[in-house]
């Protein structure tokens, strides 16, 4: 196999280099790309956190239950998943949390989990996103 390989010109790939540098390149993301990756980067710390301390949900379940209040009527689609989801064992919260897939991409929209995070923890994430 790997002398056909061989023959036909391919190589193994073992690390990847860029055609161009870094700071030549132009950006590939879109700015709503880039937000949906600093979310994901938000909410994988705020899963570890929860990880090492559960008692954190409550904070989760209390802005929802905020939320109902404020905004009375029948409940937004958002509101009941997310209601469902916390309701699952938390190994399944957390691989949500930390899912790059659409359907967690959407839920992080309208995450229940904000005042897990300190400001300085929020802030570093941001400056690591930075344009």
């Amino acid at each position: 196999m790997r002398a056909r390989r061989k023959a036909a010109g391919l190589r193994p790939v073992t690390r990847w280099v860029p055609a161009v540098p870094f700071s030549q390149a132009t950006p590939v993301y879109s700015d709503h790309r880039l937000h949906d990756a600093r979310s994901l980067a938000l909410h994988a710390l705020i899963s570890a956190k929860i990880e090492r301390d559960r008692a954190l949900l409550k904070i989760a379940w209390s802005n929802l239950t905020r939320w109902r209040k404020r905004f009375k009527g029948l409940p937004d689609r958002w509101w009941t998943e997310w209601e469902q989801l916390l309701r699952r064992p938390w190994p399944q919260v957390a691989a949500l949390l930390t899912d790059p897939g659409e359907q967690a991409t959407r839920l992080r929209q309208s995450s229940p989990f904000a005042g897990i995070l300190t400001a300085a923890e929020r802030r570093r994430i941001y400056d690591a996103f930075r344009t």
